[in-house]
């Protein structure tokens, strides 16, 4: 069969497909040690509240009216206006509903987003998103419409104590021109667990405004919700920035429901995509989250369950690690947020893909690094050396799998 462009590009592999797909195959394996995919933990007492919740909410009806009427394409309003009061009275910020418009996660908002900004234009420009920070998240990596839609450069690298390293955005790099549609980051980012400092928010926040240009934060782990991040930072937006929040790692990521907050032109233009392509965003996910915060439950939840759930398991992920793999070339990226950890191996002498499949025929499932270095323009060894892993597995679990990775890790060095 013949496929168009668009057919050829999209219908094909890429890497977050297969980290999808490898993410179904290991659910259906009850052997496969699923350190790997980004689903989010089964947290126990968020799996009670959703229960219970939901069933409050058949017997009200108000589940039955979420999913039996379409919302308009902007989303449930219910949820716009509870959101925008909410982000007013916990941070001051001027927005109201019309700051903010719903997508079927936010995969879809940012697939919207690069190709509404970036690529080819009706004057012949080509335009791209510049990730100033290298590694970021695989799902954008294939999102745009056009070849070569993103750039990025290398961070700076400080080594810190007990073989811990922090990534920083290298400003003296960034090259900003009219070649440049948006400059885009996440915060906590997938796969690092970084989390850019206020200073360099405020930085970057400054060259998007002096160059006319949206500033996009990635903000799926950050605050208010769902709070996985170990920093104390401010969150922010402002009305040239565009930030992505997510019900996903809540727990939620079966109701798919992502959540953009940017200026009403930029709300109008993702609306009418909606309308276009979805006819309008799912109805279950907006209609839990208003309930939540109707009964004032979305922030202490996300700062006294699901934050200390993480916190915990990031800490006791770190120790193992530590006893398993005590060489010093190997590294941890300090653990910021998000549910990842970025495992550094100095001078690995074969790269993580072909440890990934060293892994893979052991029963575990990882990330190799090299997915996650998107728009470098040179090549860089750093990224054959790094992969991403999973924490939320259960202890035991966990335990297997560090052991698999330290025993193919010594034999890689070995060779």
């Amino acid at each position: 069969m013949d496929f168009s462009r668009f057919g050829n590009k999209f219908a094909g592999d890429s890497g977050i497909t297969l980290l999808m797909q490898d993410l179904n195959d290991g659910l259906t394996n009850p052997d496969a040690i699923m350190l790997g995919g980004g689903n989010p933990a089964q947290i126990p007492a968020m799996n009670h509240y959703f229960t219970e919740l939901l069933k409050d909410m058949a017997t009200t009806g108000e589940l039955t009216a979420s999913m039996t009427n379409y919302d308009g394409p902007q989303g449930k309003d219910r949820f716009l206006d509870a959101l925008a009061t909410l982000l007013q009275q916990q941070y001051g910020w001027k927005i109201s509903a019309k700051n903010i418009v719903l997508t079927n996660g936010s995969q879809s908002a940012f697939f919207s987003l690069f190709n509404l900004l970036a690529g080819e234009f009706e004057n012949g420009k080509k335009k791209k998103i510049l990730l100033p920070l290298s590694p970021e998240y695989i799902g954008y990596a294939d999102a745009g419409l056009s070849p070569d839609m993103f750039i990025s450069y290398q961070p700076t690298i400080s080594m810190l104590e007990d073989g811990f390293f922090k990534y920083h955005v290298d400003f003296s790099k960034l090259v900003i021109d009219d070649s440049i549609a948006a400059i885009c980051a996440s915060r906590p980012t997938n796969p690092t667990g970084n989390v850019l400092t206020d200073k360099e928010i405020e930085h970057l926040a400054a060259l998007a405004k002096a160059h006319q240009i949206p500033l996009i934060i990635d903000n799926a782990y950050g605050l208010p919700f769902p709070d996985i991040i170990f920093e104390e930072v401010t969150p922010f937006w402002d009305n040239n920035t565009i930030l992505c929040m997510s019900l996903s790692k809540l727990g939620l990521p079966g109701v798919r429901c992502g959540i953009v907050i940017a200026n009403e032109a930029m709300v109008t233009a993702l609306s009418n995509i909606n309308g276009i392509v979805n006819l309008a965003p799912g109805s279950i996910g907006p209609a839990v989250a208003t309930k939540m915060i109707h009964q004032q439950e979305l922030l202490p939840l996300s700062q006294n369950v699901i934050k200390p759930f993480y916190h915990q398991k990031v800490q006791r992920a770190v120790e193992l690690l530590r006893q398993a793999i005590p060489d010093p070339r190997f590294k941890i990226h300090k653990p910021e947020g998000a549910i990842f950890l970025w495992l550094w191996f100095e001078d690995l002498p074969i790269t993580t893909k072909v440890l990934y499949q060293r892994l893979k025929q052991r029963g575990v499932l990882i990330v190799p690094g090299e997915y996650f270095f998107i728009g470098l323009q040179d090549e860089w060894a750093h990224s054959h050396e790094c992969l991403r892993m999973n924490y939320v597995q259960d202890d035991e679990a966990m335990q297997r799998g560090i052991t698999i990775i330290a025993e193919e890790v010594a034999n890689a060095y070995a060779e």
